[in-house]
């Protein structure tokens, strides 16, 4: 391996140039090699803004270079699959962003070329590197509030993603509440065994015929004994709110604020605060965490702390609780 990682970003979308301007700028140790984008204008726009040398709409060139060691996948859901499996035989290291397909019958095939290749794969769960999660998950390990026995968690977007995203996105709990799935396992330290989920569409009424909500709750029981609430939300109309908390026998945790700049401002006859304005703004420093850490692992050739074994179980409580808010019934997680 060279000094420099070389690696292609698949994808340029808000997520992947997020992660394609966090690679150029950002860490040191990496190069960029190439931009792929499915219309060739986009990624040219991309790698000409990040002075990137080469772009392209030819994703096997990309998987055929001897010199390129690593992809980022920031495209569709439903493309997922496909690359990820393509990409692991060509011996490309591998991130991807959540979910890591859109079922777990995908992710398990994903998995299984994985095992036959040795590279690295990390899922895009980037709360798992954020600040205040990374420092509640510590005093949680030593001890502070005692036994977790209870997260509450919640997940409010300003807004509902349009229609085109929204008939494809899984529904809210692959798309959206997956996200608190994953960090109640991170947290609880046990497996989720069981859900029941619950929805209703308040304000965007096209949700309905795709089967999807606008305002989810769904109950958790884990292995240990363990619980949680966790809440999703198209209904934020004040701003972009992700918070949680973890109550212990002997304690609790909060985490997160939906306060933006840590100012309360005072005028006449009232006061107020700035909510945080959109999932990249709260999650900055978290997206160039996770990607340090993707660069590091190819680095000392280490297991990721994220990997597709967890993008599979996010999926598994994912469909057990789209399963539970369609039946109305407890769905055991498999």
């Amino acid at each position: 391996m060279g000094e420099n990682i070389k690696c292609a970003v698949i994808g340029v979308g808000r997520l992947g140039i997020i992660h394609a301007t966090n690679l150029a700028r950002y860490i040191p140790g990496v190069e960029v090699d190439t931009i792929v984008a499915s219309r060739v204008e986009s990624a040219e726009k991309t790698a000409r803004e990040l002075n990137v040398a080469n772009f392209t709409n030819n994703l096997k060139e990309v998987l055929e270079s001897d010199t390129i060691e690593a992809v980022v996948i920031a495209t569709p859901t439903n493309t997922h699959v496909d690359i990820i499996i393509e990409a692991a035989k060509h011996d490309k290291h591998i991130f991807v962003d959540k979910p890591i397909t859109e079922t777990s019958e995908e992710a398990e095939k994903v998995i299984e070329v994985l095992n036959n290749h040795d590279i690295i794969c990390q899922v895009g769960f980037m709360r798992r590197f954020d600040p205040s999660y990374i420092e509640a998950k510590r005093r949680i390990q030593q001890g502070d509030i005692g036994e977790p026995i209870y997260f509450k968690g919640l997940s409010r977007d300003p807004g509902s993603p349009p229609e085109s995203y929204i008939k494809t996105s899984g529904g809210i709990f692959l798309d959206l509440c997956i996200h608190e799935f994953d960090i109640s396992r991170f947290l609880i330290g046990s497996d989720v065994s069981s859900v029941q989920s619950f929805g209703k569409v308040h304000v965007h009424p096209f949700m309905e015929k795709y089967g999807d909500v606008d305002q989810s709750m769904s109950y958790l029981e884990f292995e240990n004994g363990a619980t949680a609430d966790i809440e999703g939300s198209r209904n934020s109309s004040f701003g972009y709110d992700v918070r949680g908390e973890v109550l212990g026998t002997e304690g609790m945790i909060q985490i997160g604020s939906n306060q933006h700049h840590k100012n309360i401002i005072l005028t006449k006859n009232k006061s107020y605060f700035d909510t945080i304005p959109d999932f990249p703004t709260n999650f900055k420093d978290s997206f160039l965490n996770e990607m340090e850490h993707f660069i590091e692992c190819i680095r000392q050739n280490e297991k990721p702390s994220v990997d597709a074994l967890d993008g599979l179980i996010a999926i598994q409580i994912s469909e057990a609780a789209t399963k539970s808010y369609k039946t109305k019934q407890k769905v055991y997680v498999n």
